[in-house]
């Protein structure tokens, strides 16, 4: 492997300081036609609506972009990274935006990955460690390691249900001390399981080069609002999760980004209303809407689908594997939180630019 061989890239120091300060980043969708074939213009026009949101960044090449891209014959993963990456160079933005890319597999595939991300300008790999069945912990962290030393690496704690596997609390602790792992993002969907990533990163001597990020799709808002507090040897150690990585935030992304700068200021305050709680609820009771909890996730990517589909952005809600469809009764759960909750959604933001995002 050419390119990314011998130099370890860096995260840029704007970039990197806006990481820290909290970000809205999208797991990018995968837009197709009828014929289930990349629909490109629509691809374009999510890139570029995720970049006048006000988002700070894209992960392409994840869950919600579809793991079947990577397969033979379907071959979607470098044209999908590429066309995401000549969106963002166009809209020529003025605030730091991180492009991220969704790396899995064995550590010959992770490392393919990462030098098709590197070398079309992405700044860092969202690094899965599902479907690695049979590997011990330390088997990841020396994949970890070794992706980490060609690109800076964003940590994955995903939920097993959709093929993730628990860790224990001594693995992230270790996996904090790799060199260029620059922040976490933890979707185990599980309390327990987020304190020990938590914890771990506190224990670290790491602690402040690495960014705790949510892709607790069922808790945003208090994970977003709480400062976790651990005694470290006798030391009292603060870490706050400062944005989110979310596939709900692929979906009125204008809207959360709002919310995120809410949060910052309301932490800044210092005093919290009980009316966050419910706003938490709101927006959790939207993503059992998308995300399809009911039906053990069955129809997480065709939910975001089909929002994108009724503003306009995608045609339809189809997936590469054809079973992947919405579930019984989600289509009305998305009509019920459109109805319940007007506030959250960001259509009119969107009919207002969608003729300019889906043109040529």
């Amino acid at each position: 492997m050419s390119g990314l061989t011998t130099t370890t890239l860096q995260l840029a120091p704007e970039k990197l300081a806006a990481l820290h300060q909290g970000l809205v980043i999208p797991a990018h969708p995968l837009a197709l036609d009828e014929n289930r074939k990349l629909d490109e213009r629509r691809q374009r026009a999510l890139s570029r609506y995720y970049a006048a949101s006000g988002a700070g960044g894209i992960a392409v090449g994840v869950h919600s972009t579809q793991f079947e891209i990577r397969e033979p014959g379907i071959d979607l993963y470098e044209p999908v990274l590429r066309l995401a990456a000549e969106e963002i160079g166009k809209a020529k933005l003025e605030r730091p935006f991180i492009l991220v890319a969704g790396v899995c597999g064995p550590t010959p595939q992770a490392f393919e990955e990462t030098e098709i991300a590197g070398r079309l300008g992405y700044d860092a790999v969202l690094l899965s460690m599902g479907g690695l069945d049979g590997w011990s912990e330390e088997d990841i962290l020396k994949r970890t390691e070794a992706i980490a030393a060609k690109m800076p690496v964003i940590g994955f704690y995903l939920q097993p249900s959709v093929g993730g596997k628990i860790f224990s609390f001594d693995f992230w602790r270790a996996f904090a001390e790799i060199p260029n792992v620059v922040a976490i993002k933890m979707a185990p969907f599980n309390r327990y399981q987020t304190i020990d990533v938590v914890r771990a990163v506190c224990y670290s001597s790491r602690r402040d080069e690495i960014a705790l990020y949510t892709g607790n799709d069922d808790n945003i808002v208090n994970d977003l609002l709480t400062t976790y507090r651990f005694q470290v040897d006798g030391v009292a150690v603060e870490k706050e999760i400062v944005g989110g990585l979310l596939g709900h935030w692929a979906v009125w992304t204008q809207k959360a980004v709002e919310l995120l700068e809410e949060i910052k200021e309301a932490r800044k305050a210092g005093s919290l209303s009980k009316e966050w709680l419910t706003r938490n609820v709101e927006i959790t009771d939207c993503n059992a809407a998308f995300f399809d909890p009911a039906h053990g996730f069955a129809g997480c990517i065709p939910g975001i689908h089909e929002v994108l589909r009724r503003q306009g952005l995608l045609k339809g809600t189809w997936c590469l594997n054809p079973h992947e469809t919405l579930s019984p009764g989600q289509a009305e759960e998305i009509d019920r939180v459109y109805r319940d909750y007007p506030h959250l959604n960001d259509d009119d933001f969107i009919r207002e630019h969608l003729e300019e995002w889906l043109s040529d």
